[in-house]
């Protein structure tokens, strides 16, 4: 996880260096040796994803001279990579970055006890369906209703639900009669971007308000609202709305698209750059988690 970029780039190693220094921690050394259930923590994992797309960008702007500000017009990432986004576009630090993930971690998994929530990804229906079907399965709130909701619009005919666990059951089975071609628990330890994550939505209210911003040198295509915000305090309102929002992916790419972004590129991962070319695959798409990623993307964007 991030290896490679630290073994062949000294600005990736700056960037692991810095997290770690910044966490109190050697993060990256559980990123490279394990274990792996101690790495797969969300307090571990938030920050280690991050830096690990900030190293990739790291390499692109110092080693390969392509930098985000002269390149792209927007700037956008899925839930915690919209820390990410904001990292790489300037308007938090990387240190700050860092010890705000690790504290959303912390949150998000504090939030609910363990085994009363869950999420799980319906398939082959459309986010108006995947609504309707996560309002019938929580229930009448004033009837003793759980908690259902549509939480990531990922891409087309890929939705997920979170909430309570006997909820998302219900809601699994409301899927299958109306025709959904697949259901999946997903195997996360928290059901994140739904209402059950208020308790750590007011943490990062506190510790956002403190954080020190900047405006973003590109707009952030915002999850919640999947429109371009630079200004700050709006942003970290919705970095507030997003801990128990819906994460509008799938809008946040047709945004993007419509504003004529003409190429996407995902840094660190290979999870995003598939659901972009379900949703737009008339717009091509690259990635890059690894050097040889880097590099073609220096290539193709020079």
């Amino acid at each position: 996880m991030g290896r490679g970029l630290a073994d062949a780039s000294p600005a990736a190693r700056a960037v692991f260096q810095e997290v770690d220094e910044a966490l109190g921690q050697h993060l990256s050394r559980l990123m490279w040796d394990g274990p792996e259930d101690e790495l797969t923590l969300t307090a571990n994992a938030q920050p280690a994803i991050m830096a690990v797309g900030i190293a990739a960008l790291r390499v692109l702007e110092q080693e390969a001279g392509v930098r985000l500000a002269d390149k792209a017009a927007f700037v956008a990432g899925h839930s915690l990579g919209e820390y990410t986004a904001l990292c790489a576009a300037g308007a938090l630090s990387l240190a700050d970055t860092a010890r705000l993930l690790r504290l959303r971690g912390e949150a998000m998994q504090a939030a609910v006890p363990p085994g009363v929530g869950a999420m799980a990804a319906l398939l082959g229906l459309d986010f108006e369906t995947v609504q309707a079907i996560a309002a019938e399965a929580a229930g009448d709130p004033q009837n003793g209703g759980q908690v259902c909701a549509a939480a990531n619009d990922n891409a087309n005919g890929q939705v997920v639900v979170s909430g309570h666990v006997e909820a998302v059951a219900r809601a699994m089975n409301l899927a299958k009669a109306k025709g959904a071609r697949h259901s999946v628990l997903l195997p996360v330890s928290a059901p994140f971007h739904c209402p059950l994550m208020q308790p750590a939505a007011d943490a990062m209210a506190i510790a956002l308000a403190a954080a020190p911003f900047a405006a973003p040198t590109v707009p952030l295509v915002a999850n919640v609202t999947a429109a371009p915000v630079s200004d700050v305090a709006t942003i970290r309102t919705l970095l507030v709305e997003q801990v128990c929002g819906t994460v509008r992916w799938r809008e946040s790419v047709l945004t993007m698209a419509g504003l004529g972004v003409e190429q996407f590129i995902e840094l660190g991962g290979k999870v995003l750059g598939p659901m972009i070319r379900r949703i737009t695959p008339d717009v091509p798409t690259l990635t890059a988690s690894d050097m040889s990623g880097v590099e073609a993307i220096a290539k193709a964007i020079a």
